[in-house]
């Protein structure tokens, strides 16, 4: 029930992801609404909750009021083991206050971290923590690089994942005191550490991993997803003056934009996994359309039959940095 086009989208996305048997569903919500919109598919079934948290809701209120909400009781159902992993389109600080209180942390996590896919040159670019921690220790940032260099190995297949500190120069004297001592600590983890990169870096496939604290790491995300819009934008308006020959050469050319576009839509990666707690999770974007929640539902399969909880749990047992 929650994002600002559900529950129409969410439901499509969910209903397509079953009838390719990519997942069984459940759907959480208004029984009434989603049953007139799901219809009668095999793998699709859906469990009632009357209320619905707000997307504009403070998370602390949402935590509180949570019982008996479309969000709540999709995320009791991976704690009670009813489902592998929960998708959700909502307000993503309810969705992280719920998750940490129903859920836990796994044993030696400080805090979750939210790691967001970003396209890059040659493959895609792990970015973490994107938002979850606007405030955070050195400490936290290293425990951020163990869990996306797991996911890293789990949705992506790289084996070594090479993790970097971004900051305003490659030197590892460079930066200011909280990305300093993260490197530091970074060296010491059960990970490639390959030192600092800077912004100019991230989308050039230096490193696969890319640290920052929540605060740092949310501006990078929101201003990537800016320069995409704007450059498509930029593209269309330059095309729409153009004259015929330029108009002819864009029609010849225009599978390499659509590959370009798929590229730098957030709905092509679907959600960002909530790494730390005990259970898998994906936070999708707001704005999310049918297509991003049936990938969204891909990458939930992708992450829980990786069972990168797991592999969180084995990296951090002999580091335990709390």
């Amino acid at each position: 029930m929650g994002g600002d086009q559900a529950p129409n989208e969410i439901v499509a996305g969910a209903v397509r992801a079953a009838r390719e048997g990519i997942a069984r569903i459940l759907l959480t919500g208004d029984e009434t609404r989603l049953r007139a919109l799901a219809g009668d598919v095999a793998g699709v079934e859906i469990v009632h909750a009357a209320g619905e948290v707000a997307m504009d809701a403070h998370a602390s209120h949402a935590v509180r009021n949570s019982a008996g909400t479309s969000l709540g009781v999709a995320v009791d159902l991976v704690r009670d083991g009813r489902a592998d992993a929960v998708v959700s389109a909502g307000n993503s600080g309810a969705f992280l206050g719920i998750a940490l209180i129903r859920l836990r942390t796994i044993a030696g996590v400080a805090r979750p971290a939210i790691c967001v896919v970003l396209p890059g040159r040659k493959g895609p670019a792990i970015l973490c923590d994107a938002g979850a921690n606007v405030d955070c220790k050195p400490e936290w940032m290293a425990q951020f690089g163990v869990m996306a260099s797991a996911y890293a190995r789990a949705a992506f297949g790289i084996e070594q994942p090479r993790v970097a500190v971004v900051s305003v120069g490659e030197e590892r004297s460079k930066g200011n005191a909280q990305s300093i001592e993260a490197a530091a600590l970074l060296e010491t983890m059960p990970v490639n550490f390959i030192g600092n990169i800077e912004g100019k870096d991230i989308f050039s496939n230096v490193a696969d991993v890319i640290v920052a604290d929540g605060f740092v790491g949310n501006v990078i995300l929101k201003t990537a997803e800016g320069a995409a819009v704007f450059i498509r934008d930029s593209l269309r308006v330059s095309f729409e003056a153009a004259g015929p020959l330029q108009k002819l050469g864009y029609l010849l050319s225009r599978s390499v934009f659509e590959n370009m576009r798929k590229r730098t839509d957030y709905a092509t990666y679907g959600g960002a996994p909530l790494l730390g707690v005990r259970g898998h999770c994906l936070v999708a974007h707001g704005r999310s359309d049918s297509t991003a929640i049936y990938n969204a539902v891909k990458a939930a399969v992708s992450i829980s039959e990786a069972n990168v909880v797991g592999m969180i749990e084995t990296a951090l047992a002999p580091a335990a940095v709390v």
